[in-house]
This record gives structure tokens, C-alpha cells and sequence, in this order.
């Protein structure tokens, strides 16, 4: 079939579905081989696995492309071949030599070590958003040809200048950007040296279970099987709708309209528990909640007696099981669980008249304001309520500022903030991936999470970078232990939540499998 009429097909799929979804909801089945989604998709920036960096992008390349190597779907510490058979390390702690599995694009064109050198290189020189993940291993514009080299048709070596270790480089390939994309498809379409990245921001040239039918922004993502995956999906497509309201997801996954639905309120969840058509699936989330406050803002958010004085004005158990009943619990780590070396102790809890305490002995003097910026999104601002009346009660202020997500987002790399509510969700399974955010900023050179906060911390970024280095398994988890520790006892970031996600099924979908990163998001093994 011509892709101009598989694209035809699926429109008129959509089209069909757009119509069934004014009927009743007695009459309500979406079709036999078609997964129909509910989320909102207005996040979608650029399906470009070099460039593609928000939730929704992030949750579909795992069905488009496939890596070199790739996160276990149950473990995600433990690293599988995926487009590479096998892998041997070089004896100089640097390098890797990959030999390739037999594999097509959805193109039908073999995979080579040309695309993965293609794929690579290209992902560092666009130097986008998700560009940092690939030059932790030293890889720069001008030294990445050199380091990503064909050694035969079957084989290709990576070398890096950074001082990691073989067991690192891996973990950083099993992250979205190392996705690997069919030169042979992208090359041409190649404008003004960019690689093919305004036509891979909405189509795709992957080896994954699925390619991109169509995509109209804000409206739906429509994907269609590839019949050249060596893992072919049992569904002819998936076509994810954007549906902004959270009540409508509900109403669209309970009537029959939508098979999955996500993002929906704990009271909608706790409702759905007892509706028959529909089951709930709570998967863990590496997503970690945490207050962000921004150190250069005034004096009084620049120390750190305040810092500490902050932690006991959150109510933890409160927020976890009042508030989003089930949708996240008490994490007081940069590491969520399920990562090697993570703490699972929670040392603070709310406790106002210790917390005035702290304040009156440092000489901080109440009653002051604290402008909080926030997303305008649930569950971010009953969160901001619970905290804004907690800290009411030491003597502050705070003065919620609800804003899109772009907005707080530039709002908190530009520091024009002085504390916001954040999440972090790790780019790839290894340690690194969090600490590198919260425990490096030398010298407000790199784009941290501790650079937002205008902390300066050159002694922990050693130890951190440090860790990162160290190959005994063992004394690497005590490292991050002990850095989670030090910025758990005192920084400008509050830990609260570790996310747990909850989805949506209706009962006749089957084999829907989501892990703990983002990424883990399959749609190949589904059946209804």
C-alpha cells in the first residue's frame, strides 16, 4: 500500500471515529483495530527524536524508533539489545563496538551502521533541547565525526573523550535522542543544513513498531502499523486525541468512546473505580515534585535557615493522601525509587511551630510575601492552596501566580521568580540523570536545576562528577547516597512527591504495558 493511500485510509478512520463520537453511549465502540487515546497533546513540540523533549513526544518515540539498546520494560536498569544484537566494550574504558541486528525502516530500507552514525552525529549538532543527555559523554559538533565511525556493514564504534565508563554510555543510549532514524529518508529532506528537523517535527523515519499516519497539532496524533517492524503491533493504528478538559477524557473513555484515557483528577479516578466498562491501572512514576526557590531573589530566600524552615511548612501526608489519594506518595530524595541508591526515609514533616522556631532563632522576621509561580493545571495548583496555607500559618505569604507551563518555564531559566512548584523526570535510567540537575552547578555554566536557583555549589558538582566516574558498582550508590543526603538536609529544592501514575483502560484493552519513565509508554503488544 502507497503511503499516500495509508494515510487516506487512516483519515477516513479518523473521520469515521470523529463521527462515532457524536453518538450515543449506548452506541458508543470505537473500532476493532484502532486504539483510541484521550490526553491532551498541546504540549507537542517536534516529533524529531533529536529535538523532542515534552511529555507527548516523549511518551510516543518508544513506538517509532528504536535504539541501539533499550531499557528493560520491567526493569529499566537492566539494558537489552534492541537494533544491536550485541555490544563488546574496548579495552581503553571508552569505547563500544555495536554489531547490528537485521532490521528495516518503515521505509523498508535495511538499518546500517550509516544511520547510526547519521543519527548520532546529527543529534549533536542540532544541539537541541535534549542535545546535554549525548554530550555527558564529551560529544561536541566538532569532535563527533571522529568519534562515531563504520567499522564494516555490520558493525559500528562509538568513542568518547569524557571520563565515563562503558556501563554509563549505555544508559545514556537507551535515552529518546540516541533514537536511531533512516538517513536514506531523512537526508533529502534536508533545508538550510538542518538535517531534516522542520520534516521530522511531524512525520517519522524510524525501525519502531508504528510511523506517524498524520498529525494535526492540538487535534490528534494519528499512528499506523509498520509492516516492516520486526515486532508488528497487534492494532492497525492509534490515534491519540487532544482532549484538554480532564472531564471530557472522562466521559470519552466511560462511554466507550476513547479505549485509554490519562491525566484525569483523583475524584475522577476514585469515581471510576466503581463504573463497569472500565478498570484502573496505577503504574509508578520516576516523576519527583519539588519546590524550587530561587536563591538571588532577596537575602531571606538566599538562606539557608529559611531553606530548612520551608521543609516543615509542607504537608506531606496531606497532599499524598488527602489531596491526590493515590496519585503520588512522600518522597523527600532526588532519586526516586526504583533507581539504584535512592532514599526511601522521610525525615521532614509538617510541623509550623517548629518551623517559626527555625525562623525567630535565625532572626527572619514574619509577616512577609513569597511570590510562587505555578502551573495553571491540576494537580500543580491545589498543591499551591495546601502549601500557601501552611506557610500562612509560620507568618508567610504566598502569593500564587498561576501561568501556562511555557511561560513558568521561561519565568524559572531567566531566575525572574522567587519560588515555583516543579517536576523532574529523568531522561535515562542511571542516577546521573537527576543528580546531574540537582547537584552540578560550578559556575552558572551549564542549564541546571541548581543554575535556577542561583546555587553556586562547586564542592558537591566535584563529588557529583566524581560519581558519575566511579565503576564500582557499589561505592557509585553510596556516592549518590550521600549527595542525596547533603541536598536533602539543605538546598533550595523541597522534595515532596514521587508521582505514580494512573490510567484509564476500558475492559476490552488487553497487554497495555507503561513503565517507570516517561518514555515507557507501548502500544505494540495492545489488543481488544
Amino acid at each position: 500500500m502507497s503511503i499516500i493511500a495509508s494515510r487516506t485510509k487512516l483519515l477516513g478512520t479518523a473521520l469515521g471515529l470523529a463521527l462515532l463520537l457524536g453518538t450515543s453511549a449506548a452506541q458508543a465502540e470505537t473500532p476493532p483495530n484502532v486504539l483510541v487515546v484521550a490526553q491532551s497533546i498541546d504540549d507537542a513540540v517536534s516529533f524529531d527524536p533529536a529535538e523532542g523533549f515534552e511529555l507527548t513526544t516523549v511518551q510516543s518515540f518508544n513506538n517509532l524508533y528504536q535504539r541501539l539498546v533499550q531499557s528493560n520494560r520491567e526493569d529499566g536498569t537492566k539494558i537489552e539489545p534492541a537494533l544491536a544484537a550485541s555490544w563488546a566494550a574496548g579495552g581503553d574504558g571508552r569505547s563500544l563496538t555495536f554489531e547490528l541486528a537485521d532490521a528495516k525502516f518503515s521505509s523498508g530500507n535495511p538499518v546500517r551502521p550509516e544511520d547510526v552514525i547519521f543519527s548520532l552525529t546529527r543529534a549533536v549538532k542540532l544541539n537541541k533541547s535534549p542535545a546535554f543527555i549525548l554530550n555527558e559523554l564529551g560529544w561536541k559538533a566538532d569532535n563527533v565525526d571522529a568519534a562515531i565511525t563504520k567499522v564494516d556493514d555490520k558493525h559500528v564504534k562509538l568513542t568518547w573523550p569524557a571520563d565515563v565508563g562503558s556501563g554509563f554510555a549505555l544508559s545514556l543510549l537507551t535515552a529518546p535522542i540516541a533514537s536511531i532514524v533512516d538517513e536514506r529518508t531523512v537526508g533529502p529532506q534536508t533545508k538550510d543544513g538542518d538535517f531534516g528537523n522542520a520534516w521530522l517535527k511531524t512525520n517519522s523515519a524510524g525501525s519502531g513498531s508504528y510511523t506517524i499516519a498524520t498529525y494535526t497539532p492540538h487535534e490528534a496524533l494519528v499512528l499506523q502499523a509498520n509492516a516492516n517492524s520486526t515486532d508488528k503491533p497487534k492494532l492497525d493504528s492509534v490515534i491519540i486525541r487532544n482532549v484538554p478538559d480532564v472531564g471530557a477524557r472522562r466521559l470519552l473513555v466511560e462511554q466507550g468512546d476513547a479505549d485509554i484515557a490519562r491525566g484525569l483528577s483523583a475524584d475522577q479516578i476514585e469515581a471510576l473505580k466503581t463504573k463497569s466498562g472500565v478498570k484502573v491501572l496505577s503504574v509508578p512514576s520516576a516523576r519527583t515534585d519539588y519546590i524550587l526557590l530561587n536563591t538571588k531573589a532577596n537575602p531571606t530566600l538566599g538562606n539557608p535557615t529559611f531553606w530548612k524552615a520551608a521543609r516543615y511548612l509542607v504537608d506531606y501526608d496531606g497532599i499524598a493522601k488527602n489531596l491526590l489519594r493515590g496519585q503520588s506518595t512522600v518522597h523527600q530524595a532526588f532519586l526516586p525509587v526504583g533507581f539504584p541508591g535512592a532514599l526511601t526515609d522521610t525525615p521532614f514533616k509538617l510541623d509550623v511551630e517548629k518551623a517559626k522556631k527555625v525562623l525567630a532563632d535565625a532572626g527572619i522576621k514574619t509577616p512577609f510575601k513569597v511570590e510562587f509561580i505555578v502551573f495553571n493545571d491540576q494537580p500543580f495548583l491545589s498543591i499551591a492552596q495546601s502549601l500557601q496555607s501552611t506557610f500562612a500559618q509560620a507568618g508567610i505569604t504566598l502569593d500564587i501566580q498561576p501561568g501556562v507551563a511555557s511561560d513558568i518555564y521561561a519565568r524559572g531559566r531567566s531566575g525572574k521568580f522567587e519560588m515555583t512548584l516543579r517536576y523532574w523526570i529523568p531522561d535515562y535510567f542511571d542516577p546521573h540523570s537527576n543528580a546531574s540537575a540537582f547537584a552540578i552547578n560550578k559556575d552558572n555554566s551549564t542549564n541546571t536545576a541548581a543554575k535556577y536557583a542561583g546555587w553556586v555549589i562547586p564542592e558537591l558538582t566535584d563529588e557529583t562528577l566524581s560519581a558519575v566516574k566511579e565503576q564500582d558498582a557499589a561505592k557509585r550508590v553510596a556516592f549518590y547516597q550521600d549527595l542525596q543526603k547533603k541536598i536533602q538536609a539543605s538546598s533550595p529544592f523541597i522534595f515532596m512527591l514521587q508521582g505514580n501514575d494512573q490510567v484509564v483502560l476500558g475492559d476490552k484493552v488487553k497487554n497495555y504495558v507503561q513503565g517507570l519513565n516517561a518514555d515507557q509508554v507501548y502500544y505494540d503488544r495492545v489488543e481488544k
